[in-house]
């Protein structure tokens, strides 16, 4: 092989090589390094350049409306012996010929969506008009089908059967987009790992959240926080930006915390609940067993049915209603298992003491004389009831 074919060869492996970092439909920048009379070479990093056509460089009266050494954004429309862009792809100033071809190869087009119509949007790609059904214009459910109006977006022609009938979709780059980013999401999805997400939907039961890369989690309605949650919309609704503790991952299932990055309430019970002392508290609920007591948010204790002061057999469920206020008595306090014993009936002992204490207190305050003289009166009137 002479020089000159040695050169010519390197030169042409050097451009295969420098094509192979790159992907069809990707968008790039680059300098412009010269413009020729009908193609022009930009810089986009490394010893070799990419080509672009000359009239991809012109605007709408025909004329170059750049010069050698400014930067612009293209489109890689071929990596086959080097790399050629498309300016008015990246644009969105697709002639009708670009926009079949883009189609034919799987392209991007950028379109900006006019109006919400039946079914779906009216899209705008240079010229033309294209139509995008409602489920191809994102991943989630729109709620409101106005929200795109006027939005500039990067389609995929799904159908084209000419230049009035050209059908498109945002969700399948979208989803593609997913599909490339996932791996890289799922390292970082390991149990204790703190992420960021975003609520996709909210259930009765908890909240889905998107981890990224269209991975979601669960993050059930009794991680939600350290106080009983009645109600998920409460805590979140979708759109909201949360951080999520990953609480297992097994194998396509992943449960997602949120109260475990927010203080542990049980962490204080041991300087705050003292045996023998009487204490404020909400009913939250009657089990077989005895009813359960919240006494600080994320907090409860039991009242064992020996405790509740009812009768065997007798309609606990009535005594007790659910968000009825109770004083009861800690009989003892166990941090380590998150077990409180209350006491309903103590605290009628403590009534009852009370109220002894305060008779025997007014009581001893009483002169002696007047009892006895009192008693005196008593007896002379029993024997003597004539003198009355």
């Amino acid at each position: 092989m002479s020089e000159p074919e040695e050169e010519d060869f390197e030169k042409l492996f050097e451009a295969s090589t420098k094509a192979k970092r790159f992907d069809k439909g990707q968008t790039i920048e680059g300098t412009i390094v010269t413009i020729g009379a009908e193609s022009a070479l930009i810089d986009v990093g490394g010893k070799s350049e990419a080509e672009i056509d000359v009239a991809e460089l012109k605007d709408d009266d025909g004329d170059i409306d750049v010069a050698v050494g400014d930067r612009i954004q293209a489109v890689v429309v071929s990596t086959a012996g080097g790399l050629r862009l498309s300016r008015r792809l990246a644009r969105g100033a697709a002639t009708s010929q670009q926009l079949l071809s883009a189609f034919q190869a799987g392209l991007p087009v950028e379109g900006k969506v006019e109006r919400a119509v039946k079914g779906g949007y009216e899209v705008r790609m240079a010229r033309q008009r294209a139509f995008c059904p409602f489920s191809q214009i994102d991943i989630v459910p729109t709620v409101d089908p106005t929200s795109h109006d006027g939005r500039v977006y990067q389609f995929r022609i799904i159908e084209y059967k000419d230049n009035r009938n050209i059908v498109v979709s945002r969700r399948a780059l979208l989803e593609e987009q997913q599909r490339a980013v996932a791996a890289e999401v799922r390292k970082s999805i390991v149990e204790g790992a703190v992420l960021k997400g975003r609520v996709a939907s909210v259930r009765e039961f908890g909240a889905f959240v998107d981890l990224g890369g269209g991975i979601q989690g669960l993050l059930h309605i009794s991680e939600m926080g350290w106080a009983r949650v009645a109600d998920t919309t409460q805590v979140v609704n979708p759109g909201d930006e949360i951080s999520v503790k990953v609480l297992r991952v097994d194998k396509d299932k992943i449960s997602l915390g949120l109260k475990q990055l927010m203080a542990d309430p049980w962490s204080t019970v041991p300087d705050t609940y003292t045996a023998g002392r009487a204490y404020q508290g909400r009913v939250t609920r009657v089990a077989d067993f005895g009813v359960f007591v919240e006494l600080e948010p994320g907090v409860e204790g039991l009242i064992p049915l020996s405790e509740s002061g009812i009768a065997r057999g007798g309609d606990v469920k009535k005594a007790f209603p659910a968000g009825k206020a109770l004083e009861v008595v800690v009989l003892d306090a166990d941090a380590a298992t998150r077990r409180i014993r209350l006491s309903a009936t103590a605290i009628q002992k403590m009534q009852e003491a009370a109220e002894v204490r305060e008779y025997t207190e007014r009581v001893d305050a009483t002169p002696s004389s007047d009892t006895f003289g009192s008693l005196a009166d008593k007896l002379r009137d029993a024997l003597n009831p004539r003198e009355k």
